[in-house]
C-alpha cells in the first residue's frame, strides 16, 4: 500500500509541478511534510541543500529520498517515477503542440501569463525556507546562518561564481561555525 500511496503522491506533485525546482517546493513542501508527514521542513531543506550539489532536479531527489526513507529501494524507484512520468508525458504533448503552434498569438500569451505565477511560486518558496533556515535556528549556528546567506548573496551579485562553489563556500562557514 506505501507503494501505491508514493507514486500516487509524487504523481500529483509531478502533474502540478509547474516552474521547475524552487516553483515547486511549496507543492512538495504541502504534500510529503505537511499531508503525508514523511519528513518535516528541516528535512526538506537539507535535501533543497544536497540536491544543489548532485545532479537531477529538486522534485526527482526529493522523490528518491522520501521514497527510500519511507520504503527502501523499492520506495524510491516507485517515488521517483511517479515525480518523473507525470512531466515526460507533459512535456511530449506540450512539446509537440509548441512545435506544430509555438508561433500562435495564443499559445505565446499563455507563456507569458504563465511567468508571473512561476516567479510567484519561487518566492513563495524563497520566504519559507529563507525563514527556516535564518529564523528556525539560535545562538552561533543563526549568527553562522546569516553570515553564510550574506556571503553567497554577495557573491552571487558581485560576481559569476558556480552555484557549487557556493555551496562549498556556505559549507566552509558551516564547518567553521562549529568552532565559533
Amino acid at each position: 500500500m506505501i507503494y501505491l500511496t508514493l507514486l500516487i503522491t509524487f504523481m500529483q506533485i509531478g502533474i502540478s509541478a509547474f516552474g521547475g525546482g524552487y516553483a515547486a517546493l511549496p507543492i512538495i513542501q504541502n504534500y510529503i511534510v505537511e499531508k503525508q508527514a514523511w519528513i518535516n521542513l528541516t528535512q526538506l531543506a537539507d535535501i533543497t541543500s544536497i540536491s544543489q550539489m548532485t545532479p537531477g532536479p529538486i522534485l526527482v531527489n526529493a522523490a528518491t529520498f522520501v521514497g527510500i526513507r519511507v520504503a527502501g529501494l523499492p520506495g524510491g524507484l516507485i517515488a521517483t517515477l511517479g515525480a518523473v512520468i507525470p512531466s515526460f508525458i507533459l512535456v511530449l504533448i506540450l512539446g509537440s503542440l509548441l512545435f506544430k503552434h509555438g508561433n500562435l498569438r495564443f499559445v505565446q500569451n499563455i507563456l507569458k501569463a504563465m511567468r508571473p505565477i512561476i516567479v510567484g511560486l519561487i518566492f513563495a518558496a524563497v520566504l519559507s525556507l529563507s525563514t527556516l533556515s535564518l529564523l528556525g535556528v539560535t545562538g552561533p549556528a543563526q549568527m553562522a546562518a546569516l553570515l553564510s546567506f550574506t556571503v553567497a548573496l554577495i557573491l552571487s551579485i558581485k560576481t559569476k561564481l558556480d552555484t557549487l562553489v557556493l555551496v562549498m563556500i556556505g559549507a566552509v562557514l558551516g564547518i567553521l561555525s562549529v568552532w565559533i
